[in-house]
């Protein structure tokens, strides 16, 4: 009887280890290949880019890189003179057409008179417009970027010379493989942890991108369409973006844009 225990013992010992490696395994499975997690997140934030409205040399830079700014400061200015001299030109033109005006005589002459006149004033704001629009602020609270313009610079019109992180604006997105996508929705729960950082974030879906980039497939020079003849025997799943709103940011957590995060769905039926 001893003999045969002996010989079963490590038999069912040897089963049940097999059937919890399986049950493991399988477990590791379903969690590796349908589970919505990802460890590919970024933390994004939303990134004005600020570009003067005039072309001119920067006078004066009133911004340091990763620095602090409130909407309506002035980051930069751009060099008056040139500016200044045009308002002027548009004064005196103004001027004159007024005068013109005042000197025309008959209903034909009065209007053509009252046109330049008009004319003129326009240019008038014009000009005034672009002085104005020489000292660039910012359009939002936020910080500026470390790369910020340098007095001597050449800035062009609707050229970006600097950019502000707008404050409050940070977001999660997870790069979901295709086959989680099943269980993830919008307003669905997560959970976030940024790498660094020991205080899990919650969040929830605020939206799942709608479409991404065929890198197989392109068009020719006919505008048809180019498909990659060769095949991969081993397909890996797309990734999908995922935009995770945050709930909220505990104090003293500073999230960067271009951290890296793992982004976890919590799916309905719970955790």
């Amino acid at each position: 009887m001893n003999r045969r225990l002996s010989l079963i013992v490590p038999v069912v010992v040897t089963v049940a280890a097999v059937a919890a490696a399986a049950l493991t395994g399988n477990h590791l499975w379903r969690y590796y290949t349908e589970a919505p997690w990802t460890r590919d997140g970024r933390v994004r934030a939303e990134v004005v880019r600020v570009a003067p409205d005039v072309s001119g040399l920067v006078a004066t830079v009133l911004v340091t890189g990763n620095a602090r700014v409130q909407r309506g400061q002035v980051l930069f200015v751009v060099d008056q003179d040139r500016f200044s001299l045009a308002l002027k030109q548009a004064q005196a033109a103004a001027a004159a057409a007024r005068v013109a005006l005042a000197q025309a005589k008959g209903a034909e002459a009065t209007a053509t008179a009252q046109a330049r006149a008009d004319e003129a004033n326009a240019a008038v704001e014009a000009a005034s417009l672009d002085l104005a629009r020489c000292r660039v602020a910012s359009p939002v609270d936020g910080y500026a970027t470390d790369h910020v313009p340098r007095a001597g610079d050449y800035v062009n019109r609707g050229q970006p010379a600097l950019s502000v992180v707008a404050s409050g604006s940070q977001y999660v997105e997870g790069y979901f493989e295709e086959t989680k996508l099943p269980a993830i929705h919008v307003g669905s729960a997560a959970v976030v942890r940024v790498m660094g950082q020991s205080q899990p974030l919650h969040g929830h879906v605020q939206s799942i991108a709608p479409g991404i980039d065929d890198q197989d497939r392109g068009s020719g020079p006919n505008l048809l369409p180019t498909v990659n003849p060769t095949f991969n025997w081993v397909r890996l799943a797309q990734r999908i973006p995922v935009r995770i709103a945050l709930d909220e940011v505990p104090a003293g957590v500073n999230l960067v844009a271009g951290q890296s995060a793992t982004v976890r769905i919590r799916e309905a039926r719970g955790e």
